[in-house]
């Protein structure tokens, strides 16, 4: 039985050439080698004895190991059954370590039932206790990874995580800027965003192609109480944003051309004071919010069912 081990570049190169493997690409592995990163992603975790972490994309478990040395318990999800061999290997000392082999996600807007039922016995274990996730993403599935969890009732009190520099930039973008679009509005009108360190691809196994970035993500419980209808909200800027570029009074029309009139339409932007022919990429996240309350207000009630 391995104990954990220092994974170096060097040490995975060896450990996959002793195993015959290859690091698969495909499923976005690029492995964390720069220990001093790793331990930075961890430190700005800030774990204590009452935190469940969730981490996606165990790879070895080079942070697997780190996580569980703090926190009161890691659910560790790796999709690769080969590597998920090597993890256990690797983290067999700890008691406090869920590994689960499987896709994290069940589509592209949940989370497979499995992550969800390990996170929460995981949590119901101490009524004090809280989530946070602390993982090095897979560029594949960054956004719906944090997306999702933003969508849940889980408590959720800290997310940090490196991703693709692209992506991280998109999450914290501000209105009227190319990054700005339906993320920044979904993930800005409930967490506060913010980029911790920008990182090179020197740093990962094997070296990614693009540049990636440390984001800190922290709910902002008074931003989300604004919104009335989150999934509601959350389609709509989905969508607006689909058609950035054009006038949003034309968008909306178009969107909800079955239950309302151009007129309600008018009123909704009227009322928060915002031309015909502004765009959805010029709208503050803010207004967004009381944007879709305003059309959400506006839509007739669904019919009572037959019984």
């Amino acid at each position: 039985m391995r104990k954990a081990e220092r994974q170096t570049r060097s040490f995975l190169m060896g450990l996959f050439n002793e195993k015959g493997m290859n690091p698969r690409t495909d499923l976005g592995q690029n492995f964390l080698i720069d220990l001093n990163l790793i331990e930075f992603v961890v430190e700005q975790a800030e774990l204590g004895p009452n935190d469940v972490v969730l981490e996606i994309g165990t790879g070895t478990g080079g942070m697997t190991v780190y996580l569980a040395q703090q926190a009161a318990g890691v659910v560790s999800v790796e999709v690769d059954h080969r590597v998920f061999e090597l993890a256990k290997e690797f983290t067999s000392a700890y008691e406090n370590i869920t590994l689960l082999n499987c896709d994290a996600l069940k589509g592209k807007n949940n989370f497979a039932p499995e992550v969800l039922a390990a996170v929460r016995a995981k949590l119901a274990e101490d009524p004090q206790r809280q989530l946070k996730l602390v993982a090095n993403l897979p560029y594949c599935i960054g956004t719906p990874v944090i997306s999702n969890l933003v969508a849940t009732d889980l408590p959720w009190v800290k997310m940090v995580v490196t991703l693709q520099l692209e992506l991280a930039e998109r999450m914290q973008a501000k209105p009227g800027t190319d990054e700005y679009g339906s993320l920044s509005a979904w993930l800005q009108s409930q967490c506060k965003v913010k980029i911790l360190k920008r990182l090179g691809p020197t740093v990962f196994w094997p070296r990614p192609k693009v540049d990636s970035a440390v984001i800190r993500l922290m709910p902002e419980p008074e931003r989300q109480a604004k919104i009335v209808d989150r999934e509601f909200y959350h389609d709509f800027v989905r969508r607006t944003f689909n058609q950035r570029r054009k006038h949003l009074r034309g968008v909306l029309a178009g969107m909800y051309r079955k239950q309302l009139a151009k007129t309600d339409i008018d009123d909704a932007l009227a009322s928060l004071g915002l031309a015909a022919d502004i765009r959805a990429e010029d709208v503050p996240v803010a207004t967004l919010v009381q944007l879709s309350n305003a059309v959400r207000a506006k839509m007739p009630e669904p019919e009572p069912v037959a019984v």
